[in-house]
């Protein structure tokens, strides 16, 4: 085993690749613009009691200060099928995210991506500064799982499937 300097961050981004992940998309309606944002850093079971996951967000985010301004967040956990949505979501071209994406749409601006393997009615419990990133904590107030479908992984820089046992 080959020991890498730690403070190189490309090395240890390609390094951290190795673990697999889930990917979701979290999705609101805000000022009457739909927004949405697509992460890898995102944990479950951080707590039950209260319900809470977690993800990160880049300090630069353009778009996390938008959708943060909804009163409940839409996250959806992304499907196997997913990949060239995924893609589509996580775009740069803002303006194009959404386009052919089915959606469910919730009562306060939360948003749904179609065929997701569970979604969550998420409020923000706790922001908490993490170097160039904020740990946002959320509030689970609702959910829906769909065991039709299967999650898709980010392992190594490539988005995949599980395989079926």
């Amino acid at each position: 085993m080959t020991t890498q300097v730690a403070n190189d961050s490309l090395l240890l981004q390609d390094a951290l690749s190795h673990f697999p992940a889930g990917v979701v998309a979290l999705s609101a309606t805000v000022e009457g613009e739909r927004q949405v944002m697509v992460a890898s850093s995102f944990s479950v079971g951080v707590s039950y009691e209260p319900s809470l996951v977690l993800f990160s967000v880049q300090k630069s985010s353009s778009t996390w200060p938008k959708i943060k301004e909804a009163p409940l967040i839409g996250v959806s956990v992304m499907g196997e099928d997913h990949n060239p949505v995924c893609r589509q979501l996580a775009s740069r071209d803002k303006a194009k995210r959404f386009n052919g994406v089915e959606t469910v749409s919730g009562g306060l601006g939360d948003i749904y991506i179609s065929r997701s393997p569970l979604w969550l009615t998420c409020s923000i419990y706790q922001e908490v500064d993490a170097g160039d990133h904020i740990l946002i904590l959320l509030k689970i107030e609702d959910f829906q799982a769909h065991s039709l479908h299967m999650p898709l992984v980010l392992h190594r820089s490539t988005l995949g499937r599980l395989n079926r046992v």
